[in-house]
């Protein structure tokens, strides 16, 4: 059983975007609450896959939802940070795992 390193890794950035948001940028709350949210259902998909490698629909879910809602951000304000980065590594992060799928 091998432990999901990317993955945790993945919902850590999740989490820590979302607290950057609202700490430095004075950004609304919702940026918090999505990024904890979307950081614990990452943190929660990679659990899944450390316990069954085969089990990635949380994973899939939480990167796909947040790769077009950051995807739809960043082509609205073309800034790259944060919007393209988030959706650039859940595109990537994605894309690793429907390549487990398959």
């Amino acid at each position: 059983m091998a432990v999901d390193w990317i993955g945790f890794s993945y919902a850590a950035a999740v989490a820590f975007g979302g607290y950057m948001g609202y700490k430095r940028k004075g950004s609304y709350v919702m940026s918090l609450v999505a990024g904890l949210v979307f950081g614990g259902l990452a943190a929660y998909g990679a659990f899944n896959i450390t316990n069954d490698p085969k089990d990635i629909t949380i994973s899939l879910l939480a990167s796909g939802l947040l790769s077009i809602v950051m995807g739809m951000r960043y082509k609205k304000t073309g800034k790259l940070m944060p919007a393209g980065i988030m959706s650039g590594l859940s595109l990537l992060m994605v894309f690793r795992l429907l390549l487990v799928m398959v």
